[in-house]
């Protein structure tokens, strides 16, 4: 039988250490509108790979995706999206403005109106900015791989790796 004791501790440490993620996440800021477009689940069984020839060839491999979300999202001028990341992989397009996206590692991409991405998700922590001091930035995110019902977007403590 398990003591009171181990059972007070064991919660004590399971629940201190969310609210301690939660406590070290950064919030996004500027973000005018984030209205989801639409949402479903795959009706047939659904493989998903990309494969982005960056320099490092990534293979992105999604077996058994689920659910798939698709959203616009307004940054106001220095708006950012805050530190996150995704469960699956998500295809960005810009619609208006410039983004300036960081990895974890502080690696800087830019990218302006009408061109395209794939991030990664599945853990690749990031954050998002719009650096311009006059316009909005808008993009359009379809995330793949969404638990049922689930989050789309995963919180994330910043990595210390940049500084603005």
């Amino acid at each position: 039988m398990v003591s009171k004791r181990i059972v007070r501790a064991a919660m004590v440490l399971t629940f201190g250490g969310a609210l301690g993620a939660v406590a070290f996440a950064t919030a996004p800021s500027g973000v005018l509108s984030g209205t989801v477009a639409a949402r479903g689940s795959f009706v047939d069984p659904v493989d998903i790979k990309f494969k982005v020839d960056g320099g490092s060839n990534e293979v992105i491999h999604v077996n058994g995706a689920r659910e798939t979300v698709m959203q616009e999202i307004v940054l106001a001028p220095n708006g950012s999206t805050g530190w996150h990341s995704h469960p699956g992989p998500v295809v960005v397009v810009i619609k208006s403005g410039t983004m300036t996206f960081y990895d974890h590692t502080c690696v800087v991409r830019t990218y302006r109106a009408g061109e395209a991405f794939v991030d990664s998700g599945q853990g690749h922590v990031h954050i998002a900015r719009n650096l311009d001091q006059a316009q909005n930035l808008t993009l359009w995110a379809t995330y793949f791989d969404v638990p049922p019902g689930g989050a789309f977007r995963l919180d994330a403590p910043d990595p210390g790796t940049c500084s603005f």
